[in-house]
């Protein structure tokens, strides 16, 4: 993925949108990746394969989900405190 500075986008558009349209780019903020820029049809495909991942802060993980997790955790910790293990 290439990187573009928001100064970058601000300052040549026209060349970070023809990038945009080989493929997603990355806007970057401080040095920081911080936005990303893609065509719409891109985003379109994206949305419409329904990836079913999600991302959840501290505190907003479903209690079902939480409960898988604590156990898989504890499985790890256990194998790892074996001899072999």
């Amino acid at each position: 993925m290439k990187n573009f500075s928001t100064v970058d986008l601000l300052r040549d558009l026209k060349t970070v949108t023809m990038a945009a349209d080989r493929q997603p780019v990355a806007i970057t903020q401080h040095r920081k990746p911080r936005y990303v820029l893609m065509t719409y049809d891109d985003f379109a495909a994206m949305k419409q394969d329904g990836d079913p991942r999600r991302v959840y802060g501290a505190g907003e993980t479903p209690p079902d989900l939480a409960a898988q997790i604590d156990i898989a955790l504890d499985k790890i910790i256990a194998e790892g405190t074996e001899p072999n293990g």
